[in-house]
């Protein structure tokens, strides 16, 4: 069987005047979105000036809810009570849903932000209670979610669709959780290192971590984070060198097992 993997992408975090990020470049590669909600990042306009172009370019469009926490950018780890966080949840999503049908779009999927993301890939019923309260909202979101993680054994206990994220510029831990980004080589700059990592990584249906250690995992979609100065180029590179290996790129379908 041909091999195929999705390539997403965090956006949709620029506000009001203060700009993050390329968008219009990465959604003429990517084939998955996942936009901000306002929580962590982004805006009313943000927010519908990047699904927009999502629609034009056929690009899937994600509900990407983090942290209430803008100066933070949803990057720092916050204790709420989960009543609150699953509100927090719900009200983020349901923004996405409502902007996403004024412009004739749809939402088909749902990704946790940055320090949310982190926790809940070390908790699984942090994890379920967030999916939960994303799903009330739509059960028919597809979760994208962590591989290996506790974010995994969450969705497939819920028996809802989801999808296995890998990340191309991150480095990961034995256990498959990212290696923090305070720890130098955390986040990977280098283009073309990126890629092969990607080919290797999707080829041998496995997480590599630093160590050397092979996770076996299924591989739907690659993460290319949209923040960080190489963006636009790695994942050009990551696309061309998945492309170069035989390696369709297409929007993901969502798994059940």
């Amino acid at each position: 069987m041909a091999m195929q993997v999705d390539l997403n992408a965090d956006m949709g975090e620029s506000f009001g005047p203060w700009k993050m990020g390329d968008d219009a470049s990465l959604l003429t590669t990517v084939t998955s979105a996942n936009i901000a909600c306002g929580a962590h990042a982004g805006d009313p306009d943000v927010m519908a000036t990047t699904m927009g172009i999502a629609l034009q370019n056929g690009v899937g469009i994600g509900s990407h809810p983090g942290f209430p926490d803008l100066q933070g950018f949803g990057r720092r780890r916050i204790q709420m009570p989960t009543g609150s966080l699953q509100n927090s949840i719900r009200c983020q999503v349901g923004a996405s849903l409502g902007m996403a049908a004024a412009l004739g779009a749809k939402v088909r999927h749902v990704k946790l932000h940055g320090a949310l993301g982190n926790m809940t890939s070390e908790d699984e019923d942090m994890a379920r209670a967030c999916y939960e309260a994303a799903l009330s909202v739509d059960e028919n979101l597809i979760v994208m979610v962590l591989a290996a993680t506790a974010q995994e054994r969450a969705v497939r206990s819920l028996g809802c669709k989801f999808a296995c994220e890998i990340f191309a510029d991150r480095a990961y831990n034995d256990d498959a959780t990212l290696v923090d980004r305070s720890i130098p080589g955390a986040v990977i700059h280098d283009p073309k290192v990126a890629g092969q990592r990607m080919v290797d990584m999707v080829k041998a249906q496995a997480i590599i971590t630093d160590s050397g250690k092979h996770i076996e995992t299924p591989i739907d979609t690659i993460c290319l984070h949209g923040d960080t100065p190489t963006a636009v180029h790695i994942a050009a590179e990551v696309r061309s060198a998945l492309e170069d290996a035989k390696i369709t790129v297409t929007q993901f379908a969502g798994r059940t097992a």
